[in-house]
């Protein structure tokens, strides 16, 4: 034991050693301070920092696409209003965020060339009910017209 102790005495006396270990935590005191200023989101993540326009015409495409592949839909158009936008929830020091919070859906319109076949309206309203967790009542579905 004494004889380890003897060697790490010997090696941090050595100066070189001894500048590499002050720059080293240099360095690692100014990357945690500038961690506070720098904010890297996720590769991938398509929401971070998205404003409830993006969020919406995102949610319309491909609310429009996975809808005209309804059989007896046809081709659709999607409107969506928004309650509020995207809002980030902190920490208590302001700077670390902890999730996002996505807009809520006011309504939705559904524009579709099979809107006024029954069975296809129903189809759509399930679809779009449960895709986007709202109620039947902020639903409205009608004919695209020609």
């Amino acid at each position: 034991m004494n004889e380890a102790k003897e060697r790490l005495a010997k090696w941090l006396d050595n100066a070189h050693v001894r500048k590499i270990i002050f720059i080293a935590g240099a360095l690692g005191i100014a990357l945690l301070f500038l961690s506070n200023f720098i904010h890297l989101d996720k590769p991938g993540s398509t929401q971070t920092g998205e404003s409830a326009a993006a969020y919406g015409s995102q949610t319309e495409s491909d609310l429009e696409d996975l809808l005209s592949h309804i059989q007896g839909v046809g081709q659709t158009r999607v409107l969506l209003t928004m309650e509020n936008s995207v809002e980030s929830v902190y920490l208590d020091n302001g700077t670390t965020k902890t999730k996002e919070i996505e807009p809520r859906i006011r309504g939705v319109l559904v524009l579709c060339e099979g809107g006024d076949n029954p069975v296809a309206v129903a189809r759509v309203s399930e679809a779009v009910t449960k895709a986007l967790d709202i109620s039947s009542a902020k639903v409205c579905i009608s004919k695209l017209s020609e």
